[in-house]
């Protein structure tokens, strides 16, 4: 038995994609389409803390892009209004949204079902609203400037260099995703996914598994939301708006709910998808939507786990 076949079946998931995400330069040597693969890794790292949430909690946020926007803004603000470095910045923007995370987490993680979910499209909702409102801090609806981020003269830029960096952060994310998943935590977090009350007659803290899962899709939603902001070099409320909460949802679904993959393959699609389909021009909408009935009809568990069945495998 060789090396690999020894390895669980989520760690060879993981080097797959480590040698994907190796392999596709030599494939793809043009800019726009490595930008594209970027923009699929940073948006799939915000999915990733997502599918923590409700494919292994069972709790559903359609807040999750308020979290991105917190990440995204500190980028600008920071360094604009407060003097902060970038690498500052960078820091503070996911240490701000996982504190606000424990601190509103307390309160709307007692209630359960589609009243957690309400609960957390009004914070989305709150924290869209102040930063289209703080105009003199965040530039309102037009948005502001993020300075790049640089170190020893050299400055994060250019289509190769972030796709590495997005690709490395993604890698990193997953790693950690797999090492929850596959420890106690994960365990106890599959317990509450299938009954809170059966999760705490067995021993399991559900409060504070909920609260800890929390924060850490906070956490990774902000760090997607900072790399988002220097990428582009600009940003808005559009980015912790609603619509792009429930693209996150739609993500995650789409790729398949608990699946680590999952959130990559689902976020490929929806970002992916739209630029093949322009081609179509006024049609593109319809048929991008019809695509996603296909897939949740014939795929009903989502694309990832679907597939893995069929091939009588397990990602887990």
């Amino acid at each position: 038995m060789n090396a690999l076949s020894r390895l669980e079946p989520r760690f060879r998931i993981l080097l797959g994609l480590a040698i994907l995400m190796a392999a596709l330069p030599l494939v793809i040597d043009n800019a726009f389409y490595l930008r594209i693969a970027a923009l699929v890794y940073i948006f799939a790292l915000a999915t990733l803390g997502l599918n923590l949430l409700m494919g292994f909690a069972g709790l559903v946020s359609l807040g999750h892009a308020g979290f991105v926007g917190i990440g995204a803004y500190t980028m600008a603000v920071g360094p604009t209004h407060l003097g902060w470095s970038s690498w500052t910045a960078l820091v503070a923007g996911p240490a701000l949204a996982g504190a606000l995370a424990w601190l509103v987490g307390r309160p709307i993680l007692k209630l359960r079902g589609h009243y957690f979910a309400v609960a957390t499209l009004g914070l989305g909702l709150l924290i869209s609203m102040v930063l289209n409102n703080e105009t003199a801090w965040t530039g309102g609806p037009d948005g502001m400037t993020v300075p790049r981020l640089s170190a020893f003269g050299w400055t994060l830029r250019g289509a190769t260099p972030w796709y590495w960096t997005s690709a490395g952060v993604l890698l990193i994310g997953a790693w950690v995703a797999t090492n929850l998943i596959g420890s106690p935590t994960g365990r106890a977090l599959r317990a509450i996914h299938d009954s809170d009350t059966g999760a705490g007659v067995l021993g399991v803290n559900v409060a504070q598994y909920k609260l800890a899962v929390f924060v850490l899709s906070a956490v990774f939603a902000a760090i997607a939301g900072a790399m988002l902001a220097l990428f582009h070099g600009h940003i808005t409320p559009e980015s912790a708006g609603f619509m792009r909460s429930v693209e996150f949802a739609t993500m995650a679904v789409l790729g398949g709910l608990g699946s680590i993959l999952g959130s990559v393959v689902g976020t490929a699609i929806l970002v992916i998808l739209p630029q093949a389909l322009v081609v179509f021009h006024e049609y593109e909408h319809v048929l991008l939507g019809l695509l996603m009935m296909v897939f949740m009809i014939f795929l009903r568990a989502g694309i990832v786990p679907s597939i893995m069945t069929r091939l009588g495998r397990s990602e887990l």
